[in-house]
């Protein structure tokens, strides 16, 4: 895993102050790759191309960017994983004659297949995470690149007669063309919506990040941005849906899971995997253990707190499959240290709290791997949200109660709190069976109370991502958007909980999970690896029909019955937890100074982009007890500490820095 960034103009660029400038951005991206660094420059053409590295295959200096293509046509900073290399040089080989290659990295591959085939006939073959900049000597056009599901980050602009990209911000904020660079409100407005700001849209008004599947053409003598879809999820739906699925769903998943993972365990460095102890970790491991002749190494956070604690479960499945575990337990003085560092981690501001575990996670497995699987997108594939599960029953009886009576239902819930819900079905939830009983219990139930108010399906999804519904009364100013989606081309023939799991893959997914991932581990140089993305588990999934996904009040029944050849099902069946951290008590707590600090009404007042009364308001109601407003809240402690971090900075003073040494 590699970091990247360079700019172009419309013009000739001098190489005495563009080299300084290109060091400047690369190396604030060091700790996405401190291995190697590269630098490639074009004068006269008007380019410069940057890379940091993070080696991981083909560890020689035949791996290091910029590379040029044989033919001399291209040259390519690149950051990520291309897992089928071999097949792709194997195919490369029998079209063009055996070729003298240098090495054996995928980026040489890739760019040998670009010559041969063409971007998007290359891309369409390539399976792997990735993001690229490539450019054409030919032509003279710059082509960026994303992969299909958006686990890797690209960021983009034109500032003036200059366009600047990067793997992250602070690689663009290091151009002296990043001068008067504003909030954009309406972004705000859609993080206090979402936690996180969704592609195409970023924290800066005109900086944007290039949506996953996607590739966007530059011309230097047009000065625009040409973006356009490579891969669609809906196209994928589309086909699966045409044909009626028939055969053995479990023995089919297994097969294509075990050649995915056996593309994916190939690494020049140690390699391990995160497992939380849950459904998605636990068959990720599984299998990576049964095409391992050594004990796969794998990694876990817990915490003492009651009802956050999955590490003993995580544990458990372990010792089943004989794997060399490793486990820390996260207190809040973990937490302490870790919050200074979020807004340098995340770069723009970002507020799922799971975050710090996260990040903890990372910064263990590191000290033992380069590389860790993890189990993210199975929730999104298969049914594992409750809002999945819930979508069909729940939905259907819902909406045929009158919307005044859902809605004063709605109020009468959302009055009642969080934490006074946890004490009324306290009672309930202990005489329930073990693999019924939820935990945050308030907490679901209000964001139902949400969902019962909302008119229609996709209204009611709304509500169930949204931490604020109205993002206009807390940012006053923004335009209170929406993110588009596709969902109204989908096949007429989608279930409810189908349509909000390809909801969930193209919003929530990239905009949360895999930038939350990805920030993480790259901020202590791991790189993360996600089995479930890979395009072939997700043509695969969408192939399944509902009742192998949800069915009966369960989801994820095909990856049960799956994991159920490898773990005792004793030791998966439970509800779903998730990765939650106790931010309400940390914050009553541990973090009281810290958060009053950031939301003193002096400095909100001044600083003028949230509404300082409601903030005020909440902060005390939460401080009392009588609300859990930690969820907003950190939205708000979030974008505050962002805003500390990332004051505007003299980057002039950073040409004079690189310039001297």
């Amino acid at each position: 895993m590699c970091g990247i960034a360079g700019f172009l103009t419309r013009g000739r660029l001098d190489e005495s102050s563009a080299m300084p400038r290109l060091r400047g951005m690369c190396d604030s991206l060091e700790r996405r790759g401190p291995d190697d660094a590269g630098y490639w420059i074009d004068a006269q053409a008007g380019v410069a191309l940057g890379h940091r590295r993070l080696s991981i295959v083909d560890l020689s200096e035949f791996g290091h960017q910029p590379m040029a293509s044989a033919c001399g046509r291209y040259v390519i900073v690149y950051n990520g994983e291309v897992y089928n290399a071999e097949d792709l040089r194997k195919a490369l080989d029998a079209q063009r004659g055996r070729a003298d290659w240098r090495g054996h990295s995928d980026t040489e591959v890739l760019l040998a297949a670009f010559a041969q085939w063409g971007i998007e006939k290359t891309l369409d073959k390539a399976h792997g995470m990735f993001a690229f900049a490539l450019w054409d000597r030919h032509e003279r056009v710059l082509t960026l690149g994303r992969d299909p599901l958006g686990e890797k980050p690209l960021y983009y602009a034109w500032l003036g007669d200059t366009f600047v990209f990067g793997s992250e911000l602070k690689a663009l904020r290091r151009h002296p063309a990043f001068r008067d660079v504003g909030v954009d409100r309406d972004a705000l407005g859609m993080y206090m919506r979402y936690l996180s700001i969704p592609a195409p849209h970023t924290i800066y008004e005109g900086i944007s990040k290039l949506p996953p599947g996607s590739l966007a053409t530059v011309r230097p003598a047009y000065g625009d941005v040409v973006v356009r879809p490579y891969w669609r999820l809906e196209d994928v739906v589309a086909r699966a849906k045409a044909e009626p699925f028939e055969g053995d769903a479990v023995g089919e998943l297994d097969s294509v899971f075990r050649k995915v993972l056996r593309d994916q365990m190939v690494a020049d460095v140690p390699l391990g995997a995160f497992l939380s102890g849950g459904i998605d970790s636990s068959l990720v491991v599984s299998l990576m253990q049964a095409e391992s002749a050594r004990a796969v190494k794998t990694f876990s956070i817990g915490f003492d707190q009651a009802g956050f604690n999955e590490a003993k479960h995580a544990r458990d499945i372990a010792e089943h499959l004989g794997t060399e575990h490793h486990e820390l337990y996260v207190t809040a003085d973990h937490a302490l240290a870790v919050v200074p560092q979020l807004p340098q981690i995340y770069d723009e501001p970002f507020a799922d709290s799971s975050q710090i575990p996260t990040f903890l996670v990372s910064q263990m497995a590191r000290s033992h791997v380069t590389v860790s699987l993890s189990g993210d997108g199975g929730d999104e594939l298969f049914g594992g949200y409750n809002r999945h599960v819930a979508a069909q029953g729940l939905w259907d009886k819902l909406s045929r109660v009158p919307l005044p009576a859902r809605a004063l239902t709605a109020r009468c819930v959302r009055g009642l709190g969080a934490e006074r819900l946890d004490r009324m079905t306290a009672p309930l939830v202990g005489i329930m069976p073990a693999s019924l009983r939820h935990t945050q219990v308030g907490e679901k139930l209000l964001k139902l109370a949400d969902a019962m108010s909302a008119e229609g399906l996709d209204a009611s999804y709304e509500r169930l991502v949204s931490a604020f519904d109205a993002p206009e009364q807390i940012v006053p100013g923004c335009r209170a958007s929406i993110v588009a989606s596709a969902a109204g081309s989908l096949p007429a023939s989608l279930t409810n909980a189908e349509r909000m799991m390809y909801l969930d893959a193209v919003r929530y997914l990239p905009t949360d999970i895999l930038a939350k991932v990805d920030r993480a581990a790259m901020h202590v140089s791991l790189e993360t690896r996600v089995p479930f993305l890979d395009r072939r588990v997700v043509e695969c999934a969408w192939r399944f029909p509902l009742s192998m996904k949800v069915d009966k009040g369960v989801g994820k029944v095909v990856l049960r019955n799956l994991l159920d050849r490898y773990v005792p099902r004793k030791l998966f069946e439970r509800p779903k937890h998730g990765f939650s951290v106790p931010i309400a008590s940390w914050l009553r707590n541990e973090l009281r100074d810290w958060a009053s600090d950031l939301l003193s009404s002096d400095r909100l007042r001044r600083e003028g982009y949230l509404n300082e009364p409601m903030v005020r308001k909440m902060w005390d109601q939460h401080l009392a007890g009588t609300h859990s407003w930690h969820t907003r809240l950190w939205a708000v402690l979030m974008f505050e500490a962002w805003l500390d971090a990332n004051k505007p900075v003299d980057v002039a003073e950073f040409d004079l820095t690189d310039a001297a040494s």
